[in-house]
């Protein structure tokens, strides 16, 4: 996808949202503390589906991360910590998205790569950031941290592969002067850590819950939430250019197909790895849940109520049981704590290895509560500052 810029917010979804947002917040209680810092190498955050980065005009009117509690990443840089935001493509497939991150971080033209764009059938290269890069020197020695919420978890963790290990297929494909140098792989110590925010890891049931009747009667309440439903549908719609229909975020985010892309992602020796689940949901006497209202968007609450009472067997297997009905209304909390074939463990303070998963405490908010959220707010710059702390801190 070439047009990482294009505007993905609906009209009157935004002018709900501005119709009811506040802008009062307290004052934050954590501070950076450079004092104990061993590294500062920028962080990088990466928005998920629907989103928008530093590249975008959307961007301009109302910050992805942070929303209508401010520009977070202002923040964090008047703390101390560099912060940008990348751009990538709304609803491109992980393998897309991750090369326009390369492109950006490098300051190159985005190459999607030979034996990839003609299996799915698009432009190979894309937009040309040559002249307008995101940071001013990557390399071994400059490092970056990658944050990636929701769809960006995946997008940083296949950036990260396809660093160290490079890409198999392409290299075959592609005659040696005229492969991207992210295919080559070499790379891995360019990446310092991953932080990985309410990320579908291992996929969500949210986009087969559709074919399961819902028996909420149709009030008022409800025939709003529908209808805003029914706005983000149409906007998750990507446009028609021919492309194969698998080489798109819904795809990489269905059970299987997770599993699948995990399978080609490997756990890095030398990388810090951290996950950060979410729940908004409460559980009923029955086993199953639902959306706790006073924390989770309408947005979502028909989908988490659904999600909350639904089980499968996918089509190769994959058990969505009890185990998947927590949720943070788009992604189920299980799924969000680590891939399931990578090692992984409960974050320790103070005892954080490289080369495995450190599955943080799950956060209490739904899944656009790390951005900030929109209808029901979160100030999470007292959140993010400790997690950066935590990680500058880290050994080298």
């Amino acid at each position: 996808m070439t047009n990482v810029r294009k505007i993905r917010i609906i009209a009157p979804f935004l002018a709900l949202v501005l119709l009811f947002s506040s802008c009062a917040k307290a004052a934050p209680t954590v501070k950076a503390e450079p004092e104990n810092f061993k590294t500062n190498y920028t962080f990088v955050f990466v928005h998920g589906l629907s989103g928008w980065g530093s590249y975008d005009t959307a961007n301009k009117f109302l910050k992805y991360w942070g929303m209508f509690g401010g520009d977070l990443l202002d923040y964090l840089d008047e703390q101390g910590f560099e912060c940008v935001s990348a751009s990538v493509a709304p609803h491109g497939s992980a393998w897309d998205r991750a090369c326009e991150l390369y492109a950006q971080l490098a300051g190159t033209v985005v190459d999607y790569g030979k034996e990839h764009s003609e299996r799915c059938n698009h432009e190979r290269f894309g937009t040309d950031y040559s002249n307008d890069p995101l940071i001013e020197k990557w390399d071994s020695e400059n490092k970056i941290n990658l944050l990636g919420h929701s769809f960006g978890g995946a997008t940083v963790r296949l950036l990260a592969e396809l660093m160290a290990n490079g890409s198999e297929a392409e290299q075959n494909a592609t005659e040696k002067d005229d492969l991207s140098p992210l295919f080559e792989g070499g790379k891995a110590e360019y990446i310092y850590s991953i932080t990985a925010l309410a990320s579908p890891h291992n996929g969500t049931t949210a986009y087969d819950v559709g074919e399961v009747e819902d028996d909420v009667p149709a009030t008022l309440k409800y025939k709003i939430q529908n209808k805003l439903n029914s706005l983000m549908g149409a906007a998750n719609k990507e446009d028609e250019d021919g492309r194969a229909d698998f080489d798109n975020a819904n795809f990489d985010m269905l059970l299987d197909n997770a599993a699948a892309l995990n399978e080609s992602i490997s756990t890095l020796e030398n990388v810090y790895y951290f996950s950060v689940p979410a729940t908004a949901t409460v559980k009923n006497e029955d086993g199953t849940y639902s959306p706790d209202e006073d924390k989770m968007e309408m947005l979502f609450q028909k989908t988490s109520r659904l999600m909350g009472k639904f089980t499968e067997v996918s089509p190769g297997g994959i058990k969505a049981d009890e185990r998947w009905l927590e949720n943070d209304g788009l992604v189920n909390t299980i799924s969000a704590t680590a891939p399931f074939n990578a090692p992984q463990r409960e974050y320790t303070e103070g005892d954080v290895s490289k080369g495995e998963w450190n599955i943080m405490p799950i956060f209490d908010g739904d899944h656009m509560s790390l951005q900030g959220g929109l209808f029901v707010k979160k100030d999470v710059r007292d959140f993010y500052t400790a997690h950066l702390n935590m990680i500058n801190s880290l050994e080298g």
